[in-house]
């Protein structure tokens, strides 16, 4: 009965589905040429990456199965070029485009082409057309033109988004409301906060199905479709041209079924409705009583037979589990490794082990009823019962000792020997253990020799050795270990060192404490390397410069240690602070220099300007007078005028250039525009496109920034121009808090960073102008991926 319930609801519940299916569009044959085919031949499976996202794509999991309108029609695509499908599936555009670039992606449907796709993807014909819809309430809906919308009426639509562009830019009267998901826009327009919603034809399909927004109607078109196309990889020109061939073999109508199976908005059906889902409910209450009913009758018929099992069962496994416990005891001590004895009270072997007979060199059996003097010759009887008496009065734990055995070939056996007194039944036996301790002399032995070792290297290193060790349970530090080298270093003992109020941290000086305890904290919190550099106290107060190199380790019992050496490098330290003062010096003397040789450029462009505009001024003037006064009278004068007039023009534009290749004059604007004119000239040089991105409103900056910028700038331009082979500059200018950064960006060949390579005196000086400017320079390029340079300095200071 209760299977045929199941069954009859199962049934139920199918039929509709049944319904609902929808069979599959037939497949055409596709056209393709020759050298299509015989590419297919060779690529017979593809990588199709799928964006995420209801209905186009969509993933589930309970049915473990991908469906929606870009799956069925990559399937349309894999069946007629006969090629087998790879999904690999992706959250959003961004993370496939990354994939792309890493050439793990061959195809991918359900695409819009932007300019920023075209360098990565060869996209086909449009293959379905997703409007963009304009929703409003369905009480007192009327058809809705945008250009005739009252400015109040509040539109939602998802922002960011290329609809929200759009209508930004062609319809600027509107009054948008942004909205994260489709979903909130729709809800807004119920609670009237809103007036219409803007939503493509896919969203609304998926959200219209739900009863909340069974009163919402379509009013409008944007008039601006989504085209959708399918993408290939632009190395791959074959698979476009073979996949655009198949998408015009698919007829029409089958795209106009899969367009209203996946995108079309559905409206609520039967099955949604409260009344069909009461009476499910009703149904399954009912089936839901008779089950329960009828398996209380079942139970009520096992419980006799469940207690008639119980107590048998019981009784096996408390017999199993004794006869199992016997024998796995009975096993541990034949497989135990420590050699285990039971002998009488006059010193006779009445058990032994494997392990107690191995040790020993006897055969199975060997050792039952011998005495334990055949196997310790100085362990006569009033000794074994000595130790018999102490073994059976002992209340601080059964007594060991270590002993040197003799083995059946004669042979001596270094062990370590316990004792425990056991009584059975009415019998007492003395236990005796045996562990074979001839591999821990011989580590003792190599760790004595070790040691000595250790000992005679740290006396001859020129510095102080220790070893730093971190208990695994409580965490203490403390020093195991000093070289006598500590006595040369620094004048103290390795004993007072390593007492646990002294310590290196007593050494350091006070200014550099702070510094010696945080590298210290993140070695030890770490378990890392410790690395530090600084200045430490010796017994007479001399002050050094001191550096800790230390390795860490873990001992097989948990423990942490470092290993570690302190160097003396105050003389080293003297040299590297003298060099640091000394380049210092160097760069402020280059700044001053770089600072009068602008000034001085600067003041020759203004004589130049002036003095020599003025002249040519004149000459101007005085030769247009002959010409007034002279020119009639003679026409080769006339000729010679005009002539004398050309040169002194080429000699203005020739004063203007020089005057500006010393100092721009636009530097006076700001370098905003000091930029923007470069650029320009740069491109009217290069015929090279340079997109510059300034802000409007720049804090003031100083006059030796603003020219270091702008050199920086040159400087830059110039190499694009002679080595980048660029097809497009990018230069911009931006306030990062309390920096001004400069970028510049091209597309050319790029080169390799690299250590080794030649010096670039130009990059140098770009260099030494950024430090002189307290800022910093960063440079970015790969083979074949452009070059990207970075200049921060600081709005403030000189």
């Amino acid at each position: 009965m209760m299977r045929f319930c199941c069954l009859w609801v199962i049934g139920c519940l199918w039929l509709p589905l049944m319904a609902w299916a929808a069979p599959a569009p037939q497949t055409h044959g596709v056209q393709l040429s020759a050298e299509q085919r015989q590419w297919l031949t060779q690529h017979p499976q593809l990588r199709v990456g799928l964006v995420l996202q209801a209905p186009y794509a969509q993933y589930d999991r309970r049915l473990q199965r991908l469906s929606g309108t870009n799956v069925e029609l990559m399937q349309w695509l894999g069946k007629a070029l006969d090629v087998e499908l790879t999904w690999r599936n992706f959250q959003d555009v961004t993370q496939l485009e990354a994939a792309v670039r890493d050439g793990e992606v061959d195809i991918a449907p359900g695409l819009t082409q932007t300019p920023v796709g075209l360098r990565l993807w060869q996209f086909s014909d449009p293959y379905m057309r997703v409007p963009q819809l304009i929703v409003g309430a369905q009480k007192g809906a009327e058809g809705v033109e945008l250009e005739k919308l009252d400015p109040q009426a509040r539109v939602a639509v998802r922002m960011p988004s290329a609809t929200a562009d759009y209508l930004r830019s062609n319809f600027p009267m509107l009054n948008l409301q942004g909205v994260p998901m489709e979903r909130e826009a729709l809800q807004l327009l119920l609670t009237q906060q809103t007036r219409y919603a803007v939503i493509d034809e896919a969203q609304l399909g998926r959200l219209m199905v739900e009863p909340e927004f069974a009163e919402l109607v379509v009013v409008g078109d944007i008039g601006v479709p989504q085209l959708l196309r399918v993408a290939t990889r632009r190395d791959w020109p074959e698979l476009a041209g073979i996949v655009d061939a198949t998408l015009q073999a698919i007829p029409a109508k089958d795209l106009e079924q899969l367009h209203s199976r996946w995108l079309k908005p559905k409206y609520p059906r039967l099955t949604e409705t409260p009344g069909f889902w009461q009476n499910l409910t009703l149904l399954l209450l009912a089936l839901l009583l008779s089950s329960v009913a009828i398996g209380f009758w079942q139970r009520r018929q096992q419980r006799g037979l469940e207690r008639r099992l119980r107590a048998a069962r019981e009784d096996i496994v408390q017999r199993t589990a004794s006869e199992e416990a016997l024998r796995l005891t009975q096993f541990s001590i034949d497989q135990s490794t420590v050699g285990i004895l039971w002998v009488n009270w006059d010193s006779h072997v009445r058990y032994a082990n494997r392990a107690a007979e191995t040790m020993l060199g006897y055969a199975p059996g060997a050792i039952i009823d011998r005495p334990l003097i055949d196997f310790e010759p100085g362990l006569h009887m009033d000794r074994w019962l000595n130790l018999w008496k102490r073994a059976r009065a002992s209340e601080d734990g059964p007594p060991s000792f270590e002993t040197e055995c003799v083995r059946a070939d004669g042979s001596i056996l270094p062990a370590d020997v316990s004792l425990s007194f056991l009584r059975f039944r009415d019998a007492e036996y003395l236990v005796v253990y045996l562990n074979d301790v001839t591999e821990r002399r011989r580590a003792l032995a190599a760790l004595r020799e070790s040691e000595a070792r250790l000992q005679g290297i740290a006396a001859n290193v020129p510095g102080l050795v220790f070893r730093l060790e971190r208990a695994p349970v409580t965490g203490q530090i403390d020093f195991a270990y000093i070289s006598e080298g500590s006595e040369s270093l620094v004048g103290y003992s390795p004993a007072t060192l390593a007492r646990s109020d002294t310590g290196l941290r007593s050494l350091v000086h006070p200014q550099d404490k702070a510094n010696y305890h945080r590298t210290q904290d993140l070695a030890l919190d770490s378990d890392s390397d410790w690395s530090w550099q600084g200045r430490i106290l010796t017994r007479e107060g001399q002050e050094r410069w001191a550096e800790i190199k230390a390795i860490t380790r873990r001992l097989e019992d948990g423990a942490y240690v470092w290993d570690g050496i302190v160097w003396d490098i105050t003389e080293s330290k003297r040299i590297e602070l003298e060099l640091a003062s000394s380049r210092e010096q160097l760069r402020e003397l280059s700044a001053h220099l770089e600072s009068v040789r602008e000034e001085e450029k600067a003041r020759i462009a203004r004589e130049v300007h002036d003095e020599l505009g003025q002249m040519l001024t004149v000459l101007k003037l005085e030769t247009s007078m002959c010409e007034l006064a002279y020119a009639q009278l003679d026409p080769g004068l006339q000729e010679r005028l005009n002539s004398m007039k050309r040169l002194i023009a080429q000699l203005f534009q020739l004063v203007r250039d020089v005057a500006t290749a010393l100092r721009p004059p636009i530097l006076d604007a700001g370098i905003a525009s000091a930029i923007e004119w470069q650029a320009r000239r740069f491109e009217a040089r290069t015929q090279i496109p340079c997109l510059v991105q300034v802000p409007d409103n720049l804090p003031p900056l100083s006059d030796a920034k603003a020219i270091g910028l702008f050199r920086i700038l040159q400087e830059a331009l110039t190499n694009v121009m002679r080595h980048a082979q660029a097809h497009t500059v990018e230069v911009t200018l931006e306030q990062q808090g309390d920096q001004l950064c400069l970028t510049v960006s091209d597309d050319g060949v790029g080169f390799i960073a690299c250590a080794d390579r030649p010096t670039s005196f130009g990059l140098v000086g770009m260099r030494e102008r950024v430090l002189i400017m307290g800022g910093q320079l960063s440079l970015e390029s790969e083979p074949g991926e452009g070059t990207t340079l970075a200049v921060r300095v600081p709005l403030h200071g000189a």
